[in-house]
């Protein structure tokens, strides 16, 4: 069996596995978010934001955060007050659906109705594994240049909702906004496109309405490059960017 029989025997396994879990989750009332980007996007303290605002109107939420080490993620997403979860990969480049499971089962309330898995910080390996999730998120810096759905084709056309952070460094940076609109629209025609600043509080309760949307049985959009293709697809959410 060549390497790429091996590859797809294991992506055909993991989808399995996404399949079933998001299954699972549907009968329990739950949906789970999937964040990917590169280090240093700023994904950690976005979702903070948003778990605070998600206690704040009594939404049950929690996350799962990944990292080749350390457990400093958790710690500092556990500040919102919500249950919150580390999950070491031991130097994997990114989560698998069997991984999520496995860490299911002995932390989360039962009464939890979105689950938001803070991937490892990649945008090559995680895009290619489906978790289970009903709302698959790419974020980017500003700093990290506009193009890079260019460079991330697979990232950034799986993705049910594309957020911009750390806009209040977009003049320094000299980042060309709509070039970026550009770009990403030609990997990922007609996504969504929400901007959004940590340390202003700009676009969090925005993220906190999708997440919820999907929980409720809508997407965003249908991108495609769909993680879980052969899944169940809901109605499209029309919705526009706040």
């Amino acid at each position: 069996m060549c390497r790429s029989d091996v590859q797809q025997a294991v992506l055909a396994k993991n989808d399995g596995l996404a399949a079933a879990l998001r299954a699972d989750l549907a009968q329990q009332g739950m949906s789970m978010v999937n964040l990917l980007s590169s280090p240093g996007s700023g994904k950690t303290e976005l979702l903070g934001r948003v778990l605070a605002r998600a206690r704040e109107r009594g939404v049950p939420a929690a996350a799962l955060t990944a990292d080749l080490a350390t457990e400093n993620d958790a710690v500092r997403l556990a500040r919102s007050g919500l249950p919150v979860k580390q999950l070491l990969t031991d130097g994997l480049c990114h989560l698998e659906a069997r991984q999520v499971r496995a860490r299911l089962t002995d932390w989360l309330p039962p009464d939890t109705s979105v689950l938001f898995v803070e991937n490892v910080g990649n945008l090559v390996c995680p895009a290619a594994y489906d978790l289970g999730e009903t709302l698959r998120i790419v974020l980017m810096a500003v700093t990290e240049g506009e193009d890079k759905p260019l460079k991330y084709p697979t990232a950034f056309g799986s993705a049910h909702l594309v957020v911009i952070t750390k806009t209040d460094l977009a003049g320094p940076a000299g980042f060309d906004e709509s070039l970026f609109h550009e770009y990403v629209h030609r990997v990922n025609p007609g996504v969504e496109i929400v901007r959004s600043c940590a340390r202003t509080g700009a676009g969090v309760g925005t993220l906190l309405d999708r997440a919820l949307a999907a929980r409720d049985g809508l997407t965003l959009h249908r991108p495609p490059l769909a993680p879980h293709p052969h899944g169940h697809h809901h109605d499209t959410l029309s919705a526009p960017a706040s």
